[in-house]
């Protein structure tokens, strides 16, 4: 893995870069993942074997640093990755985020000028309220979870069709799953939504089709963002079916660069 220093906060992010000559894809994982869990196995199919794919660990998520004195807002974790793409130095990009990593992309993108070419998301948190499992977290007090809340959570889901999200919750830091879902639940304004709808860069939004029906189907339709569904996923989709989600970001990085 490589390693990028975050000089302000004595920690640094690690992340595989996987080697090709395409417009580069970041990918930013969601709550309690790792993307060096996560993405390998979507960016090895041949879909994407010609992109370099960037797979990032937030701070506070698998091999990165969990620094004790971070904030673990979303917005927090843009202020070092779009620091991140300067340090990267490319002329062009394409952001790809799942879920909380989704509403990540779309506060980066925004950021970004013309080298962000465009903007993946599958099933992002687009409004406050968050899901189902951001919602059980943040219903505890801070102490509580990081005390007992996290152990609990993870004993929950072991075992369960969950195992790969709690093997990355294991190693995730309990403060960082924590300050996120509070985030996740109580959103922000402008919202995740009304960012992706005012971003110029071409949008692709892919649902797994165990998720459906949903309506944001329709809505995302009228503000002219394409679709891709995943065959047999549901919101795990990168273990659930990951040539299928190799395929779908692959259809949507072909949109992007028409």
């Amino acid at each position: 893995m490589k390693e990028f220093p975050i000089d302000h906060m004595n920690a640094r992010i690690r992340y595989h870069d996987f080697p090709g000559e395409e417009t580069p894809i970041l990918f930013i994982h969601g709550l309690g993942c790792a993307s060096s869990l996560d993405y390998p196995q979507v960016a090895s199919m041949p879909h994407l074997a010609g992109h370099r794919r960037i797979l990032i660990d937030l701070l506070g998520a698998g091999y990165s640093d969990k620094p004790d004195h971070f904030g673990y807002s979303l917005n927090d974790h843009v202020d070092y990755l779009e620091a991140f793409v300067r340090f990267l130095d490319v002329d062009r990009f394409i952001v790809y985020g799942h879920s909380m990593g989704g509403a990540i992309a779309i506060s980066l993108a925004a950021r970004c000028g013309k080298q962000l070419k465009g903007v993946i998301l599958s099933e992002a948190n687009l409004d406050s309220g968050g899901g189902y499992y951001s919602k059980k977290i943040a219903s505890y007090g801070e102490e509580e979870y990081v005390a007992g809340g996290h152990a609990e959570m993870i004993r929950e889901n072991k075992g369960s069709p969950n195992e790969n999200w709690t093997a990355s919750l294991l190693v995730s830091s309990p403060e960082a799953v924590y300050k996120e879902s509070i985030c996740l639940v109580e959103g922000q304004n402008p919202s995740w939504r009304q960012l992706l709808y005012s971003l110029e860069a071409p949008k692709t939004y892919i649902f797994g089709e165990k998720s459906l029906p949903d309506p944001d189907v329709e809505t995302l339709k009228k503000e002219q963002i394409h679709l891709e569904i995943v065959e047999g996923a549901g919101h795990a989709m990168a273990w659930d079916n990951p040539k299928g989600l190799a395929a779908a970001i692959k259809r949507g990085i072909d949109r992007i660069m028409g």
